[in-house]
Formats: structure tokens, sequence, C-alpha cells
């Protein structure tokens, strides 16, 4: 069962500590991303370009299929070409065929997209430092990603379930 609502089900409802701490994990989520995201827009750029670009400049060739890009992002194939198309409005990425599959598309990084990429990169990292990293105590930042494996874990499962 990928979901865990039925009506056949009795509500297992969260204990008090249970719902701090879900409540806490929503509202660190929303405030930290609108704030990166902020801090992102003096440059020109969403959450979600900074994404593009970090996948790109990490993958062989500064290029990724389009489909393998989606699923890098966790994006629907509609909503990323969206996403694209404003990239590179920006001359921060450019689409070419795939040779060996004439129905792939590649995005590529752009040179502008490269040297945006090299002087945004220092600024954010010192953001997510500043912002999440720092309030924590290294035993918390070890507790986090111990936590959070995981959950990522059962849910990409899921989602390769269902593409199965």
């Amino acid at each position: 069962m990928s979901t865990a609502h039925s009506e056949d089900l009795e509500p297992n409802w969260l204990s008090d500590e249970e719902q701090r701490a879900w409540r806490a994990h929503l509202a660190a989520h929303r405030l930290l991303e609108h704030r990166l995201d902020r801090d992102l827009h003096r440059f020109g750029l969403s959450v979600n370009d900074y994404e593009i670009l970090v996948n790109l400049s990490e993958s062989p060739g500064h290029r990724m299929r389009m489909s393998d890009l989606a699923e890098a992002t966790i994006q629907s194939r509609s909503r990323l070409s969206h996403q694209i198309a404003r990239m590179e409005a920006a001359s921060l990425v450019a689409r070419e065929s795939c040779p060996d599959d004439r129905r792939g598309t590649f995005a590529v990084l752009t040179e502008h997209g490269w040297e945006t990429i090299q002087r945004v990169a220092p600024m954010h990292v010192a953001n997510v430092r500043y912002h999440f990293i720092d309030r924590l105590t290294p035993e918390l930042v070890t507790a986090l990603e111990a936590a959070y494996t995981p959950v990522v874990e059962h849910l990409l499962r899921l989602r390769a379930e269902e593409r199965a």
C-alpha cells in the first residue's frame, strides 16, 4: 500500500511530541526554503533554478537528459520543461537533441550558467550554513541525517514502485 489512508482505518493520531516534531519540520522547511529563495533572488535565481544549475554543474559534460534531471529535482517533466524554458531565456541553460535517441533531449549548462553557479555557490553555501547548519550542534546534524535517511529511502522506493 503506497498510502496510509483508507475509510477502514482508525486514525492513529500523532502524540503531542510527534505533532510538535512534525510541525517544526514543516515550519523549518518552509521558512528555510523561503529564506534561501529570497537570498538567491538578488542573483536573479530561484531555489529551483539553483538546484538545476547544481545538478548540471556536477554532471559529466555539464549535461543531463531532461528525464534524469526531472527525476533528480523531483519535478514533473512538464514543470521542468517550463523551468528550463525560463532558464534558457536567461541564457543559463540550453537544450540539445540526444544523438542516440531522437525523442530525448539534454539540458546543458551554458557558459553563462557555469559562471553564474561559480559566482552564486559560495554565497548560497554560506547562507545554508548560517540559516541551518550553524543552528545545530554536530550531534544534531548527525541525528538529522540519521532521521531523514530512512524517510527519503522509503519515499524514493514508493516513487520507483509508482513508476514501475
